[in-house]
């Protein structure tokens, strides 16, 4: 066998020779993560606020592309929806503040109540054999105070979520502006990086689908809850109502953290039996929207597993603060598009992520498809389905990237 020289090695086999072994690049991204989480988490007064504006920037960006294939200046459909955005977050805003100025007013009012409930679950434990020592020690810290403090601290961390509105209000103007040539910019970045181009086109229709469908689904909770606790008698309906809509976007657990108050207030006016029924009211209304209905109209515009999901709202939570439970279903798509879906070679964790039985991720390109083998002639061809795609709201940006390697198979083809 002849030794092999070093002129003779080729340009691959050198770069092999100097690669990194996976165990180590894997160490590093790892040690990257954590110090982009920890950054993030020191800046969440400014991380969260800018992204819940990113958020509705997405969310309303069909509307002034709507207006402008209407006849409307594109200036004009800008103002038109940064007015929109900012009308609606100052009356959901005043009516919170509004309606938390009265619970404040409303609350010690029930302290007589409250104490002849602990006196009464004082006897009952009595009766049952509870020694003196024990109850004493059970009810100890248990007052008006603490049970008042639970709901005035949930009501604090909801108003907390605009507690920068007016940093969110002016970073809407900017990216309002910078967003109606969105479109534009997409297109071109199409023909120089069709993956990142289909990565951002992925997360923008994602986010924006989950965010519309969850407010017409919060809206319809938030009236029904609404309505049923007037004509329980309890206090405050509207406000409960507006909790039951901002703790929709909450994933999992959001449900029960807009059911403690009014269940807390209805212990307090009617006893057991008006807390159960405000319990049952709400457990059949948003278990059947949100755990049935709900699903069938998001589909798999979200991609995301059931323990993903709540993990993500765990995990910014701890990031953001209340904010980023608010932000957990979109922070984590944005975060999907930026580390997985960019890239090809990582794509394979979409199956791993999504939902379902992981049929809807994206395919690799088949080397025997003519459209796959060359781009140019299907970006050639996608050009007339964004003609024909421009009438519907919000899919002009999906057709820009219909020609792209990361267009999805047809079920049918694979």
């Amino acid at each position: 066998m002849e030794p092999r020289h070093a002129s003779d090695a080729t340009p691959s086999s050198v770069s092999e020779s100097w690669s990194l072994p996976r165990g180590v690049i894997v160490l590093l991204g790892l040690a990257s993560l954590v110090v982009c989480v920890a950054g993030t988490r020191a800046f969440s007064g400014v991380v969260g606020p800018t992204f819940l504006a990113l958020m509705l920037t997405v969310a309303v960006h069909p509307f002034p592309e709507w207006l402008r294939r209407k006849g409307f200046p594109a200036w004009t459909a800008t103002i038109i929806a940064i007015v929109l955005v900012y009308s609606i977050l100052l009356v959901l805003v005043l009516a919170l503040v509004v309606s938390t100025a009265r619970l404040a007013t409303l609350l010690p009012t029930y302290a007589d109540e409250f104490d002849s409930l602990v006196d009464s679950v004082r006897t009952l434990l009595s009766n049952n054999g509870i020694g003196q020592d024990q109850i004493q020690g059970l009810m100890s810290k248990i007052d008006a105070g603490t049970v008042f403090g639970v709901i005035d601290g949930l009501l604090v961390d909801v108003l907390g979520i605009f507690s920068n509105l007016l940093f969110v209000l002016v970073l809407l103007l900017f990216m309002a502006a910078d967003g109606s040539s969105f479109t534009t910019r997409i297109s071109t970045l199409v023909g120089t990086r069709p993956d990142i181009a289909g990565a951002f086109v992925s997360f923008s229709t994602g986010t924006r689908t989950y965010l519309i469908v969850s407010t017409i689904f919060g809206l319809i909770v938030a009236v029904i809850d609404a309505g049923a606790l007037w004509a329980m008698g309890i206090p405050l309906p509207v406000l409960w109502g507006l909790l039951s809509f901002i703790t929709n976007y909450i994933p999992n657990i959001g449900f029960v953290l807009g059911l403690i108050p009014p269940a807390l207030l209805a212990l307090l006016q009617g006893g057991p039996t008006l807390m159960i029924a405000v319990i049952v009211v709400y457990s059949v209304v948003n278990v059947v929207i949100q755990s049935i209905i709900q699903p069938k109209f998001v589909g798999d515009a979200v991609g995301l597993s059931v323990t993903l999901t709540f993990l993500s709202l765990v995990f910014w939570s701890w990031v953001l603060g209340p904010l980023g439970a608010v932000l957990a279903i979109p922070s984590t798509l944005m975060a999907k598009a930026l580390l997985v879906d960019i890239d090809p070679a990582t794509r394979w964790a979409d199956i791993l992520m999504s939902g379902g039985d992981g049929r809807a991720t994206d395919a690799e390109p088949d080397p025997a498809d003519p459209e796959a083998a060359h781009p140019e002639a299907a970006d050639s061809d996608s050009e007339e389905d964004v003609g024909g795609a421009a009438d519907s709201d919000g899919d002009e940006d999906a057709a820009l990237v219909a020609g792209s390697p990361r267009t999805k198979k047809d079920p049918a083809e694979e």
